[in-house]
């Protein structure tokens, strides 16, 4: 985007109506999504004939029609989502939303015509990350909302591709595509569109400053540490203008069209006027929508803190009641295309008129005009008769009239030309030709074809672990796992310690800004210095530079890897092997057939959610709040796990992560040690072993069932110490 150039106005669309709305409230583009493989799946969202309406009535209007392919898909559905994509392009889509890489990489492929943009649940944070999207074939990486100003700066200005930002509604928690809450807990995945939303309900975090707190003094939203309030940047326009991305975005599938026409509206006019929201275009948005009455800003400041958190009240509801009603109530927003008239009236020629708008044209001829008995007809009064388009879709932008002089013309005739001229300029722009694309067959022939050139034979590498904790890493461990890692941050706060205890890989974070490169790095060169020959890598920003140390590189279960198409895609990129997501079930992951080997985590509680706040502190830790970088810890700086209760008295681990991040583990840990037969027959290249609270005693009695003789690990059930910390 040039520096005088706005950003697109990017809307969302859940229904039909919505889509209306968006368009005639004033959007540049709108993002919807299919019956099928999309992360709103909740939403009525548009069927195939309504979705090739849907994109033909945005190319109408000169709207791109974003389409938001954005789920995981399993081996099975790849040819069935190809084939989706394959619709959209020749419908004429100007983008898919895409969230996996295989699929990303299969239609930019095979399907060129159509950009690529990089989904939010790709987990973009970082400059490398959009540098890894660009050499895939995105053309745009949506941001994770979690960046500061500083951060999205060094982003628009650093990277190959262009930058969507989210400007409005509602945020996940968690750090987007790594949320496996929904799914482990109640079966409903966010990676397949289907989130349940556990982070809107009541916790309860258990610790000393957190008990002091009496139920008539806490704050309402204590009892909710998981939900945000919505996010709004309408006061910071000019700021966000100055970063020069590509698009800003606002979140909203599940919205009305009384929302969207509402928030899209004041958008609109803030852009085009370049300038910050008022006090009272403020109330209007969180009247619209808002939880507890107001918004945050903290991620765009870099700020977190209580003051993030919000709830839905009935105040808040009937606000937005009210709102919307005076929404509808108000004047219709009615959209007009700009269009140039062509009119030319000359003597012995028959008259017409040409009507062109949105790269389209169209000519109507009328009858050859008479030669004035009395006045002739005036150029003025044929311009105030051809620009009466107020029934149409068009308003008059430029017109060119040649007219002889001496000429008479009855305005009935002018008339009738515009109207036959309008309608058959509209009838153009609605029947396009579809984009003519190459038959596809080939592709969907060999996604139905077994993988013939998956690894097989044995790796070097069966047997890997993680730990979170040097000291409670048992000195079996190092006799039965080729691989034992450690957080990177873990490590180097004590090297010694760690390679005490056998420790040869690190656990890059999961998040690492671009802000946060260079004391990452140094703790990198600390864990090269000492002999550290592994490096596990969580997301496709950090491989770069990971790479550049000279770690062999490992694949985490970030990278939510689905399919054997996904996971060939870092073939290139310098990994060794991938862990396959936990999401999938034993027959999906049999299905998996990768060039690179992959694993399969068979122990351990899950990482369910990366959060930029820390929880632990505003709850239980009695440091004031301000900022992350600025104020330390002093309850987590000495307490290494925290636990976070739900309203079934289930206890979830939290911990802190580099560098005041937290995460949260799974109540209760994966175990498969009573069935390594099951285990054998998925064909992994090895397993993986997550220990997070377990002590060195309980670590030992871990790996010891799963190396009892004849594959006949001891039950859970023999572990019950391992449902408390």
């Amino acid at each position: 985007m040039t520096k005088h150039t706005l950003p697109e106005l990017l809307a969302p669309a859940g229904t039909r109506e919505a889509l209306d709305a968006a368009i005639h409230a004033g959007a540049d583009a709108v993002y919807f999504g299919g019956s099928r493989f999309n992360a709103r799946m909740s939403a009525d969202n548009f069927d195939d004939a309504a979705m090739e309406d849907a994109i033909r009535t945005c190319a109408f209007w000169g709207v791109k029609s974003n389409i938001t392919l954005n789920t995981l898909p399993t081996e099975r559905e790849e040819p069935e989502v190809l084939r989706y994509a394959e619709k959209l392009a020749r419908w004429g889509a100007d983008a898919i939303i895409c969230a996996d890489l295989g699929t990303a990489s299969l239609i930019h492929r095979y399907f060129p015509s159509i950009d690529l943009h990089a989904s939010t649940q790709c987990a973009g944070h970082n400059t490398d990350a959009a540098r890894f999207f660009a050499a895939l074939g995105f053309s745009r990486m949506v941001a994770a909302r979690e960046l500061s100003f500083a951060d999205l700066s060094t982003l628009c200005r650093e990277s190959p591709i262009e930058t969507e930002l989210f400007i409005h509604g509602a945020m996940c928690v968690s750090q987007s595509g790594g949320c496996l809450f929904s799914a482990l807990v109640g079966g409903r995945s966010g990676n397949r569109g289907a989130c349940a939303q556990p982070c809107r309900l009541p916790y309860q975090m258990d610790g000393p400053a957190a008990s002091k707190k009496t139920k008539s003094s806490r704050d309402e939203a204590d009892a909710f540490p998981l939900s945000l309030r919505d996010n709004c940047l309408a006061a910071h326009i000019p700021e966000l203008l100055s970063l020069g991305a590509a698009s800003f975005k606002i979140e909203g599938r599940m919205k009305s069209p009384a929302y969207v026409t509402g928030v899209v509206r004041i958008y609109r006019r803030l852009l085009d006027e370049r300038r910050a929201a008022t006090a009272k275009e403020l109330q209007e948005l969180s009247d619209l929508f808002s939880r507890g009455g107001s918004f945050t800003d903290g991620y765009f400041k870099g700020t977190t803190g209580r003051a993030m958190r919000g709830i839905r009240t009935e105040y808040d509801k009937t606000a937005t009641a009210k709102a919307e009603k005076d929404v509808l109530a108000g004047r219709p927003i009615t959209r007009r295309m700009p269009c140039d008239i062509a009119f030319t009236c000359k003597a012995g020629e028959p008259t017409a008129l040409t009507l062109s708008a949105n790269g389209e044209a169209v000519t109507v001829t009328g009858a050859v005009p008479d030669k004035a008995q009395s006045r002739a007809v005036t150029a003025d009064e044929l311009q105030k008769n051809l620009t009466k388009l107020g029934a149409t879709p068009f308003a008059a932008e430029n017109t060119d009239i040649l007219l002889d002089d001496g000429l008479m013309l009855p305005m009935s005739a002018v008339n009738a030309l515009r109207r036959d001229a309008a309608e058959a300029l509209e009838h153009r722009l609605k029947t396009r030709s579809p984009v003519d694309l190459p038959p596809a067959n080939a592709l969907y022939e060999a996604l139905a074809a077994p993988k013939t050139d998956a690894f097989t034979g044995a790796y070097p590498y069966p047997g890997q672990a993680s730990f979170l904790f040097a000291d409670r890493i048992p000195r079996i461990a190092r006799n039965v796992y080729d691989i034992i890692y450690l957080p990177l941050h873990t490590f180097a706060a004590d090297t010694q310690r760690a390679l005490d205890a056998g420790v040869n890989g690190i656990i890059l974070p999961p998040v690492i800004f671009d802000s946060e490169w260079a004391s990452v790095e140094d703790m990198l060169t600390k864990a090269k210095t000492a002999g550290i020959a592994h490096a596990l890598v969580c997301n496709v920003g950090h491989i770069a530079r990971a790479s550049q140390y000279g770690f062999v590189l490992h694949g985490d279960l970030r990278l939510n890897i689905w399919t054997a198409d996904t996971a060939d895609v870092y073939k290139d990129s310098g990994l060794s092997d991938l862990l396959l997501s936990p999401e999938l079930t034993p027959p999906q992951m049999r299905d998996v057939r990768s060039v690179l080997p992959h694993g399969i985590i068979t122990y351990g509680r899950l990482p369910m959610m990366t959060l930029q706040r820390c929880i632990i502190r505003e709850h239980i830790g009695d440091a004031p709040m301000t900022t992350d970088r600025a104020n330390p810890c002093r309850y987590c700086d000495t307490h290494p796990i925290s636990v976070m209760r739900d309203r079934k008295q289930m206890r979830f681990p939290v911990t802190r992560m580099y560098p005041h991040r937290n995460i949260i583990h799974n109540a209760s840990p994966l175990y498969m040690a009573d069935k390594q037969d099951d285990i054998a027959r998925l064909h992994a290249a090895f397993v993986h072993h997550m220990f997070t609270t377990e002590s060195a005693a309980q670590a030992e009695a871990v790996i010891r069932a799963y190396e009892t003789p004849g594959f006949r690990g001891v039950p859970y059930a023999d572990f019950p110490a391992f449902r408390r910390l």
